[in-house]
């Protein structure tokens, strides 16, 4: 059996915090690729085609396992990105009050020895409490979630903004599904527990 060093292919404290829970230890590198969807890309593909990208696009120097992860939130069909101000946060809570919204997480595991991938997506469900605009200004100022895709945090005071959700893993919402994962380290014959 090959003694793998774990590589998570990206720098999201989010990401981070979520692996740390498998108390196994690991170290970060910076993923290079180009996150442009491809035409008529579906959501599922583009998330595990840049999962895939990331997790072979860092550079290792020795036998690793390389976790890459990439997601997508989807509102009425379309991807819709991280707000990047509080205005288009509003707006993109308010268009997603009563509805239920899908998040999709790429994740692939790359065995830098064998050059093998395996790749899944992970869907997870969201649906949201009918809003008003003064909820969703309070919560916005509370938390600055500019740079969350859906405009929130369901970690934090979020899970306010929820009717119920909808998933195999909570893990995958915040970004990283940490009982595929598992699956994928048992696969690779490294076990976590």
């Amino acid at each position: 059996m090959t003694n793998y060093q774990l590589v998570l292919a990206s720098t999201s404290p989010f990401r981070q915090q979520l692996l740390n829970k498998l108390q196994v230890p690991f170290v970060t590198a910076q993923p290079d690729c180009d996150e442009t969807p491809l035409d008529n890309e579906s959501p599922q593909a583009l998330v595990m085609r840049l999962a895939e990208q990331k997790a072979r696009s860092c550079k290792v120097n020795k036998a690793s396992l390389v976790i890459g992860s990439d997601q997508v939130c989807v509102i009425d069909g379309n991807i819709v990105g991280k707000p990047h101000t509080e205005q288009k946060a509003i707006e993109q809570l308010l268009s997603q009050s009563g509805k239920a919204i899908t998040f999709y997480t790429g994740l692939a595991l790359f065995n830098s020895e064998t050059q093998k991938t395996q790749v899944i997506c992970e869907p997870f469900v969201v649906h949201f409490r009918e809003l008003s605009r003064t909820m969703v200004e309070h919560y916005v100022a509370k938390e600055q979630p500019l740079n969350c895709a859906g405009s929130f945090k369901s970690e934090g005071l979020g899970i306010a903004l929820f009717e119920r959700l909808e998933g195999a893993d909570p893990n995958s919402l915040v970004g990283l599904p940490l009982i595929r994962l598992i699956q994928l380290l048992e696969n690779e014959e490294m076990p976590v527990l």
